[in-house]
């Protein structure tokens, strides 16, 4: 075994934005801030093209599943406090690596 994957997605609702432009002043700053506070890496997934939803997505790999779990749990709540949408749906994936 090499270690593990941790894998979080999240589908953010914002039923009252009306544009792109608006929505990315709402997400892009929580990713960023992502990026800064934790070791992760994120990537928007899909509603690029949609204006009042999208979903993303939080990767992170150590050879502890345990702190992965931590750290996911901690990047859900982060972004659960921090933006002006509501988290809709949320995955959390552990994957192990294999030689």
């Amino acid at each position: 075994m090499l270690g593990y994957i941790g894998v979080y997605t999240a589908r953010l609702e914002m039923p009252w934005v009306d544009n792109l432009k608006e929505k990315r002043a709402l997400v892009r700053p929580v990713t960023e801030r992502l990026k800064a506070r934790f070791p992760v890496s994120v990537a928007r997934l899909d509603g690029l093209d949609a204006h009042d939803w999208e979903v993303i997505g939080v990767v992170s790999i150590s050879a502890d599943a345990t702190w992965l779990e931590g750290v996911l749990q901690d990047v859900s709540k982060f972004i659960v406090k921090n933006g002006e949408y509501t988290v809709l749906d949320e995955t959390f994936e552990i994957l192990e690596l294999e030689n």
